[in-house]
């Protein structure tokens, strides 16, 4: 079909009310049908064979890892869909759902299968479905730069940088626990440090082993910090006092070479925010995280007219309704979102072209439970994007290193990327089998509740 033929059959599309619409019998969708194998030509033409999902702990944190089977034989890719407190939901959307509803497509058809599995719910937008369409999408990215015989980030337009600088977590009981903890970070080469420390008397997010008052509903016992305690208990003014003395501690102690960061994980009110902010400015933070929840998303515009210190947000955004205003609106300085959480690589890399334009840096959630090939496709992005800021730190255990094969190497405070195609990573399940997902009461599926002294409920 030539240009005058398509010409002339919209022509008798417009005169009949549209019965020469783009429909499957058309004379266009055929010549479309015929046109598109061009772009691969030379190369069989690929169907998805087979997806299933792996589940393993091999470091007792629930990892979730797709793998898209082709119909050429050897050719297969990994994903990450890690969402370690509702990780059979993800499982049971991708074996009951999104499986049968892929099978026998394109798998170099990334972007219309992203598109089309995101509507294929009807409600969308939600956790469990974005982690299950993630870990199909990086599956497919890794198809397509095994097939090129390329590592992904040189189909994501190359490397901008020869590695990403990390961060590491520096966590105490007290101060003195948190300045050995950093010192090592430092000596092992790191440049940037996250500091947490316990409040006496208190639960702490991202510390060790503070021990708490007695829990909700008047229990003798005393609570230990952690996500696998459901009566953990927190109070948000004590810790608002504590956390500028930590950092005049540690500007002390460490000089002011290292780069600071904490995350707040959205425990204090806006006007705890503003003061806590106001504080901390003169100890020259590389950047404070989540210092309000999701929830309070409108109050960045006060918060960023009464600071400098540099926000970072995102942790459990899930979609653009969340991030987008924050970033067209110049609201934080750096995107901290969960490259699984949000559908996985084809839509960060749309939200970190996005924060180029408006200057916020990526800092994509990275800890431990996101698996290993999560890890290489966030850094994958990160080399190729221009406005990368800071990779979060995670040192994998050697049983991780075992089951994932061919993890990114951390030397001097930097991760580096494997050249081999596509992430360069591959599981040996067998191994994988033998690290379950931990029996009893660890995370009991869900994050551990942490409440209020008068039992109320803390947000996260």
């Amino acid at each position: 079909m030539d240009r005058r033929d398509v010409l002339r059959w919209l022509s008798i599309g417009a005169a009949t009310g549209g019965s020469g619409s783009f429909s499957q019998e058309s004379p266009l969708a055929f010549a479309w049908a015929q046109e598109k194998p061009v772009a691969t030509k030379g190369l069989p033409l690929l169907k998805i064979a087979d997806i299933k999902t792996i589940l393993t702990a091999p470091n007792g944190i629930r990892l979730v890892v797709v793998k898209v089977v082709t119909n050429e034989p050897g050719l297969y890719g990994l994903g990450c869909a890690t969402f370690t407190q509702r990780a059979y939901a993800v499982e049971t959307a991708v074996e009951q759902y999104l499986k049968p509803f892929l099978i026998g497509r394109n798998p170099d058809e990334i972007e219309d299968i992203w598109q089309s599995s995101y509507v294929s719910s009807y409600w969308r937008n939600g956790p469990v479905l974005f982690n299950a369409m993630s870990g199909i999408d990086m599956a497919l990215w890794d198809i397509k730069g095994k097939r090129a015989n390329m590592p992904v980030y040189q189909l994501l337009g190359g490397k901008c940088r020869f590695a990403a600088d990390l961060y590491f977590h520096a966590s105490g009981r007290d101060f003195q626990e948190v300045e050995e903890n950093a010192r090592k970070a430092m000596e092992g080469g790191y440049r940037h440090v996250r500091v947490q420390a316990a409040v006496p008397g208190l639960a702490s997010y991202g510390a060790r082993g503070a021990t708490g008052a007695p829990g909700a509903g008047g229990a003798p016992d005393a609570d230990v910090a952690g996500p696998a305690n459901p009566r953990s208990i927190w109070e948000s003014a004590p810790y608002v006092r504590m956390l500028p003395k930590l950092f005049e501690y540690l500007r002390v102690k460490l000089g002011d070479e290292v780069e600071l960061l904490h995350d707040v994980h959205e425990r204090v009110t806006l006007n705890q925010a503003v003061n806590l902010c106001k504080e901390l400015e003169k100890y020259r933070l590389f950047f404070l995280e989540d210092p309000l929840p999701p929830e309070e998303n409108d109050h960045f515009r006060i918060l960023r007219q009464q600071t400098s210190i540099p926000l970072a947000m995102g942790e459990l955004f899930n979609t653009q309704h969340e991030y987008v205003p924050l970033i067209a609106n110049r609201l934080i300085d750096f995107i901290r979102i969960h490259i699984s959480q949000v559908g996985g690589l084809s839509m960060a890399r749309k939200v970190a072209a996005l924060c180029e334009f408006f200057g916020v840096k990526t800092a994509w959630h990275g800890p431990g439970d996101v698996s290993p090939v999560g890890h290489a496709a966030g850094l994958a992005l990160e080399l190729a994007s221009y406005n990368f800021g800071i990779h979060e730190g995670y040192v994998f255990p050697p049983e991780t290193r075992e089951v994932f094969q061919g993890c990114p190497e951390v030397r001097n405070g930097y991760m580096y990327a494997t050249e081999a195609p596509g992430f360069g990573i591959d599981v040996d399940e067998k191994l994988a089998a033998k690290f379950p997902f931990p029996p009893g009461r660890t995370f009991d599926h869900s994050w551990g509740t942490t409440r209020r002294r008068d039992g109320t409920v803390i947000r996260p």
